[in-house]
């Protein structure tokens, strides 16, 4: 599957409870990244889409999922939406490179979801998103455009249309 998708690595969700599936992918030869913090995939068990590690508890059982993610063989962590100390805490508490997704500068590097960048939603937007652009402004306004050409008749106009050609 990696080869056909032209995939280098896959990213998993979760710590110690998906630790003997890192360690076999990782075993098997392939780059594993793992992802703690809030995850996207699982945030109904996390009640949502909340921050996580801000207690005491669930900050050492971040630093715990982190150091076993490592252990078990994944070449980098992905962070998102924990504070920013305990990500530096664990970014200088690994040796594999750690990222952040909403989870403040102190580490390796940062991700952002393009969409969430571009702004394509209007509905909901994380915390921990800057949006760079509000592309959904201009699909919006590109579609009310578009349903107003096709009701008036402006579009399609004769240049995006095809014609019989002649004989030869």
């Amino acid at each position: 599957f990696l080869k056909e998708a032209d995939m280098d690595a896959v990213k998993l969700e979760g710590g110690r409870r998906v630790i003997t599936r890192i360690k076999a992918i990782a075993d098997a030869g392939i780059l594993v990244m793992g992802h703690i913090g809030l995850t996207p995939q699982s945030s109904g068990v996390l009640g949502g889409f909340k921050a996580q590690g801000r207690d005491p508890k669930s900050a050492k059982d971040l630093i715990m999922d982190a150091r076993a993610i490592e252990e078990a063989g994944a070449f980098a962590l992905l962070l998102e939406a924990v504070p920013p100390e305990l990500t530096e805490f664990i970014a200088k508490d690994l040796s594999i490179p750690v990222y952040s997704i909403g989870a403040g500068a102190p580490c390796d590097g940062q991700l952002l979801i393009c969409g969430d960048m571009l702004g394509l939603f209007q509905a909901f937007t994380p915390k921990f998103v800057k949006k760079y652009a509000n592309v959904a402004e201009v699909e919006i306004e590109a579609f009310k455009t578009y349903i107003e050409d096709v009701k008036t008749g402006k579009f399609p106009e004769d240049q995006h249309c095809y014609h019989i050609l002649p004989e030869t």
